[in-house]
Formats: structure tokens, C-alpha cells, sequence
């Protein structure tokens, strides 16, 4: 007679699935965090060993390899199309959404809101294959820029660079646009480090009164202005946070200009219980809606007023974007989106 007790194929299945799912998540926080101080310490230990050579040689390619970031990096499909991505995907579920289509026969430069602590939802839906991205866009090449500073990292440049990223520079955003005359699209952050600060859960608030930056880029190249923008984004961890004038807050902001990224104070899930605090991320939908494309035309030297017309363009079509949808994803109808 059949044992009743015995478990399920499907239960071993599913936990199984569970498993690498946590997995996908945890990898990327690890990454994010230790994988640039581990590898530069471990650079700089080497030299004071029988193994000098090794970080000597290192040090010899990093050289010759300079440029290589600022001159459209180097992807590796391999590794933006391992497995660990779409259990990555599974586990929050990450989902893209597209409400308009963007032709190939011209180039863009795509806003995205907001950062979070990780950019987890970006990250997922624009440097991997696991969303579909090639298979909603057809024909655009999709670059996901970063922090510059990055980039001069050991091993960890090299890391970025296999995902696709490349640095938040002038020079680098200039060769992505004039790369291709057409079909190349830009990804910017661009609330950055700054906008980390306010990754608060049900909270909506960008930095973006002040950044044109991205807008004047897009003038100098002609280059469509497309809003997006992830919700859910901010839900995925806890976050200490500090008022403005205190001297946490400030000890932060100074921080944040010295080296480039917010020290925030956050937390998750542990890794064996979900009632514990750690650093697994908590299984929350993350939705990156991409907006219509707004129309630009290429002035090599826009004006002040130029560059003021296309940001406030672009400011009410994303707080349109974010009217449309909000409640299709867990979006009180009373809360509104913040820019500061």
C-alpha cells in the first residue's frame, strides 16, 4: 500500500525553485555591496605576498584597459543571460512593461525613477535578458549607465562592464549616442545617490527639479526623452531615515559627495526566516513601466530656455506615467509623485 505520508514530487519541486529563486535575489545584494571592496583589498593585499605578480599584472592590464569604459564598455552575453537573472526575476517577480513602442530609427535617452537603495528593478529589466527586454524592443541597444568612479575599481569594472553598464560620463554617454546613428538607447538614474536617501516604502519622491543634465544630452544629440519608472522599487527594503538638517542627514549628503553613493541605514529579510533582519531583499513586485517617447530636436548648443522647455516636458510626462498606472500596482489613489 502507497505510504500517504510520503511528500510530493511537486513539494520538492517548488522548494527547490524557492531555493534559487532566494538565491537569484541574495547574489545581486552581495555583489552590490562586497564585491568592489572585496576585490580591491584583496588587489592590494596580494602585492605584500609571494603572489605580487599577479595584482603587478593586473595593474599592467588595467592600464592598457583604460578607455574601454568610456568607449561603450564590454558586454558578455554569457553572463547577461545566465540563468541566475530570471530566478532573480521570479523571486520579487520583476516584471517590464512597455506603453508605446520606440522605433529603431532613432537614438533615446531613457529617465529612470526611482533609484532605491539598489536600482534592483532597472538593473534586472535592462542589463539582463530575463524581462524580454530584446524581445520588447526590438532592435535597440540598451545601455545602463553607473557611477563613473566604478569603473576604476579592480575586477569589479571588469564585472560591470560583462553586464553592460558604462560610466555616467560625458565622454561615455557622447560615444554610446554617436556609436550607431540609430537604435542606440541610454538608461540614466537620474535621481543617483541622492534619491537613495528617500527609498522609503509608499513613498514617491525623485530628485529631478535640478538634474537637466540628461536633458541637455539629449538635445545635443537629438535624442528622444522617455520616462520610466519602477514601482516597487522602494518597497523591497527598510530604511532608516533622517530629517533634513540633522546631523545624520548631513553626515550622509557629505558622505554621499566624497564617495559618490548614500551610507544608508536599511534591511530586509534574513535568509533563513522571514521574521528576522538581513540582507535578502523582501519579495516585493517591482514593475518598471516605460513611458512614451518624447520628441527632441538636436541643437548642438542648446539654451538655458531649450534645456528648461524639454525638463518640464519630461516632468509632466512622467508624472503622467505615474498617474496612469499607480493604480494598476498598489499605488493609493491618494498619494502623488514628489520631484524635488
Amino acid at each position: 500500500m502507497e505510504d500517504s505520508k510520503a511528500p510530493s514530487p511537486t513539494f520538492h519541486k517548488t522548494s527547490w525553485k524557492q531555493c534559487l529563486d532566494i538565491l537569484g535575489a541574495y547574489q545581486f545584494v552581495i555583489s552590490f555591496l562586497f564585491m568592489a571592496p572585496f576585490f580591491t583589498m584583496l588587489t592590494i593585499f596580494l602585492l605584500f605576498t609571494p603572489l605580487w605578480w599577479l595584482s603587478v599584472l593586473y595593474g599592467v592590464w588595467l592600464i592598457i584597459d583604460w578607455d574601454t569604459p568610456q568607449r561603450g564598455g564590454r558586454s558578455s552575453k554569457w553572463i547577461r543571460k545566465c540563468i541566475i537573472w530570471k530566478h532573480m526575476r521570479d523571486y520579487y517577480p520583476i516584471k517590464l512593461v512597455k506603453t508605446a513602442e520606440l522605433p529603431p530609427d532613432r537614438n533615446y535617452v531613457l529617465g529612470s525613477h526611482p533609484h532605491g537603495i539598489m536600482c534592483t528593478g532597472i538593473a534586472n529589466n535592462f542589463i539582463t535578458a530575463s524581462t524580454g527586454l530584446l524581445e520588447i524592443f526590438p532592435g535597440l541597444r540598451l545601455t545602463l549607465v553607473t557611477l563613473a568612479n566604478l569603473f576604476n575599481l579592480p575586477v569589479y569594472r571588469d564585472y560591470v562592464m560583462a553586464l553592460g553598464l558604462c560610466p555616467v560620463s560625458r565622454q561615455s554617454l557622447d560615444f554610446l549616442l554617436s556609436s550607431r546613428p540609430s537604435g542606440q538607447a541610454v538608461v540614466i538614474v537620474v535621481g543617483g545617490a541622492q534619491e537613495a536617501l528617500d527609498a522609503i516604502s509608499g513613498v514617491h519622491r525623485l530628485t529631478l527639479r535640478n538634474r537637466k543634465g540628461f536633458v541637455r544630452l539629449a538635445l545635443r544629440h537629438g535624442a528622444s526623452l522617455v520616462p520610466v519608472y519602477s514601482f516597487g522599487e522602494n518597497d523591497i527594503f527598510r530604511i532608516k531615515s533622517f530629517k533634513e538638517g540633522t546631523w545624520q542627514y548631513v553626515a550622509q549628503v557629505t558622505f554621499k559627495k566624497i564617495a559618490g553613493f548614500s551610507p544608508c541605514i536599511f534591511w530586509g529579510r534574513s535568509l533563513f526566516s522571514p521574521n528576522s533582519w538581513g540582507l535578502l531583499p523582501l519579495p516585493k513586485p517591482i514593475t518598471t513601466v516605460v513611458g512614451r517617447p518624447i520628441p527632441v530636436p538636436q541643437v548642438h548648443q542648446p539654451s538655458e530656455d531649450q534645456v528648461n522647455h524639454y525638463h518640464q516636458l519630461y516632468m509632466c510626462e512622467l508624472q503622467q506615467l505615474f498617474e496612469e498606472h499607480k493604480a494598476s500596482y498598489g499605488v493609493p489613489a491618494s498619494v502623488q509623485l514628489t520631484l524635488v
